[in-house]
């Protein structure tokens, strides 16, 4: 298998979509001749020409519009969203209309349209580049939130987004794009939606996270080794359902458990995990469940991007505190 980074896996997938089935387009801001803020599209246009690649113009609320009337005909867009800063402006056609249609047309019609988006810090973007606002759309029923770890898993789970007749939103983490690099497979293949993976196992204690902060867990649990602690690291891939059965059998054998996310720590993914373990799993616990999240506070500047933001060393100090609990 070749050696590929985070976004060249993105964009590899979003050929083999084009390729594969000519109702799939793809539009949004800049997406066409300049290949996107981030090149994911980046010669996608002048392949398949200027009809299926396009762009919009900067107006997140009509990217979502046409989305949604693209389906009516049959096709199966793939729409940008620059920054996920920018949800706000299409929130409404993403959770007032895209995800209830499916329900409101008494399962007579179906909504295969993915949302592509970049999200996350480490970057020192300016404000609003860098929000983490997953927690909002995975509330939203009808939707499925997906959000990869590495180059394999993105190339995997966008082709079986992209596959999906339910809407997907697809968070794809900045500081990964081209920081990342890993083993992907050739061709055409798919990774399953709303199934979590155990990328590390461990006996002593249970690492819950996904997208941008399992790369940061992975470390911590290599600092946890050196001290004697055997962690077990799950990355979620999908968000939005969750995968409990897997955080369950990992919690019956650990009985300890830390979830970490890159986003607040008000509501979220980490706080809905917490509340599913405490339901079904708490006579398997050891210890109080730990988190580690970013403060609650709006996303700072530059400046301070780093002391704000999740590190290794916290996720290894709150394992440590799990561990030690009498």
């Amino acid at each position: 298998m070749a050696e590929k980074t985070y976004i060249a896996a993105i964009q590899e997938a979003l050929d083999l979509s084009l390729e594969k089935d000519d109702s799939t387009l793809i539009f949004g801001e800049d997406v066409g001749k300049n290949g996107g803020v981030f090149r994911a599209t980046d010669g996608l246009q002048a392949k398949y020409g200027e009809e299926r690649v396009f762009n919009t113009p900067l107006a997140e609320s009509g990217i979502g519009g046409l989305a949604i009337g693209l389906t009516t005909q049959n096709y199966r867009p793939i729409m940008e969203i620059q920054f996920f800063g920018f949800l706000f402006e299409v929130m409404d056609s993403i959770a007032g209309q895209m995800a209830r249609n499916r329900f409101r047309f008494n399962n007579t019609r179906q909504m295969p349209i993915v949302v592509r988006s970049p999200y996350g810090g480490g970057t020192k973007t300016p404000e609003m580049h860098a929000d983490n606002l997953e927690g909002l759309v995975a509330q939203v029923p009808g939707l499925r939130v997906v959000m990869p770890s590495n180059p394999a898993d993105a190339k995997g789970l966008l082709l079986s987004a992209v596959e999906s007749n339910d809407p997907v939103v697809f968070l794809e983490n900045i500081h990964l794009y081209r920081s990342m690099k890993g083993e992907v497979p050739e061709g055409y293949y798919t990774t399953p939606l709303d199934q979590a993976t155990v990328v590390r196992e461990g006996q002593d204690i249970t690492l819950i996270s996904y997208g941008g902060a399992v790369p940061l867990v992975i470390k911590a649990a290599d600092e946890l080794a050196k001290n004697g602690i055997d962690a077990e690291v799950i990355d979620l891939r999908t968000v939005s359902p969750i995968d409990l059965d897997t955080i369950g059998k990992s919690v019956e054998k650990t009985g300890r458990v830390v979830v970490v996310q890159e986003a607040q720590r008000m509501a979220g993914i980490s706080a809905t995990i917490m509340a599913e373990i405490a339901e079904r799993f708490i006579l398997s616990l050891k210890a109080p469940i730990g988190r580690v999240a970013a403060p609650d506070t709006v996303y700072p500047f530059a400046q301070a991007e780093n002391d704000w933001m999740v590190k290794a060393d916290d996720v290894v100090a709150k394992a440590q505190e799990v561990i030690n609990y009498d």
